[in-house]
């Protein structure tokens, strides 16, 4: 891995946190073939869902180390080891963000609504039963319902919540997920999409999808969409004035 990434040996790993893994691989390995446009974009504040080991959350925070600290991270996750594990890597590499245990965004998003510059996402999105979905432990990092469907639904809604006018968000695909589909939901809320990395593995056909509210073209990738090349810390005194 590139020294713009985070340090696998750095990595906080526990028997019931995913490891990083070719999915992982692949969504840091999209970031930074973006990460010249991730630059000039100048993000003020990015997150995670499902944040795991913290190995990409904390790559992203390297990637964007010359943006000093006017870029502010969040990382999300509804397993507690993980966000102990996402603290601990973070730390390892000198990094912070602020983590939050939750489903998703759940507590966050009327604080941070059309706040977020960049949310990259590696869902639950191996086809199971849906009682596995959102299970305790290791299986609720995995586990997608019919067709890996049942969380990435979910999630991007938030993510259209969340980001901001000028966001992108990154999300890991499976073929099984039927990315064309997914592609023609977030198009239907105005939003154009772009492969940024393709990877067959043995078990898995991947894809990083790069999506964009299509307001204005995207500079950095042309005004094309790609679902046409298938086939077919204020916010913390907020907060507490909510409550």
């Amino acid at each position: 891995m590139s020294a713009r990434t985070a340090h696998i040996q750095l990595v906080r790993f526990h028997p019931e946190v995913y490891e990083p893994c070719d999915d992982s691989f692949a969504l840091v390995d999209a970031l930074l073939a973006d990460r010249k446009h991730l630059i000039e974009q100048r993000p003020r504040l990015c997150m995670e869902v499902g944040c795991g080991s913290g190995y990409v959350i904390s790559s992203l925070a390297i990637m964007l180390s010359e943006l000093g600290n006017g870029v502010n991270y969040f990382a999300t996750d509804i397993n507690q080891d993980a966000a102990e594990a996402t603290r601990a890597t973070l730390e390892a590499h000198g990094l912070h963000a602020e983590i939050v245990v939750t489903d998703i965004a759940s507590g966050l998003q009327k604080n941070l609504a059309g706040m977020v510059d960049v949310v990259v996402v590696n869902p639950p999105y191996v086809p199971t039963s849906e009682e596995e979905v959102g299970c305790k432990g290791i299986t609720a990092s995995w586990a997608g319902g019919y067709s890996g469907r049942s969380v990435i639904d979910r999630i991007l809604p938030v993510a259209d919540e969340l980001l901001s006018q000028k966001g992108w968000l990154y999300m890991v695909t499976l073929t099984a997920n039927n990315p064309s589909q997914i592609c023609r939901l977030m198009k239907q809320k105005g939003y154009a999409s772009r492969i940024i990395v393709q990877r067959s593995t043995e078990e898995e056909s991947l894809h990083v999808i790069k999506f964009w509210r299509d307001v204005a073209p995207d500079r950095s990738k042309g005004s094309d969409s790609w679902f046409s090349q298938f086939p077919l810390k204020s916010f913390w005194q907020n907060s507490e004035s909510n409550d």
